[in-house]
């Protein structure tokens, strides 16, 4: 199943502990998880498309991760900055967002409308509504106090 020309990933005990908590833990982002899973399969000696097949994902992946993974171990398996425009909004106006629309009523009446909250936080309406959807993406499965 191994392929000698590929480069063997050689895990140390730490990296193989670090690696087993990244796929099994729920918590983790799913991303993370599965590059975890990528290398680990890495480590048992398959080839990429018997890991690709294994754990359905492309070759392409399997080639980028091992690759990643060889040239920079654990730090290598984190997502890279994406290229784009810098957000506007800090986590700090999403924060106050989150706590006034769960914690605060305004003074003149019984909840937030998201053209009161923008003028209060310093934001678009468009980005109070964002910052609420935080709130709903972090309650699957329970309604939300929104």
């Amino acid at each position: 199943m191994g392929d000698t020309r590929l480069e063997p990933v050689v895990l140390s005990d730490v990296e193989r502990l670090t690696l087993e908590n990244w796929a099994k833990r729920r918590s983790t982002a799913q991303g993370l998880a599965v590059r975890a899973r990528i290398v680990l399969a890495c480590a048992n000696g398959w080839n990429n498309t018997v890991v690709a097949a294994r754990l359905d994902v492309g070759r392409d992946t399997v080639r980028r991760w091992r690759t990643r993974f060889l040239r920079d171990r654990l730090d290598g398996l984190a997502d890279e900055p994406r290229p784009g425009v810098p957000r506007s909004i800090t986590d700090a106006q999403v924060e106050e967002v989150v706590v006034r629309t769960l914690e605060e009523t305004p003074p003149a009446g019984t909840h937030w409308s998201k053209r009161e909250l923008a003028k209060v936080v310093g934001i678009s309406p468009a980005s109070v509504l964002r910052a609420r959807n935080t709130i709903l993406l972090n309650c699957p499965g329970r309604p939300c106090p929104v």
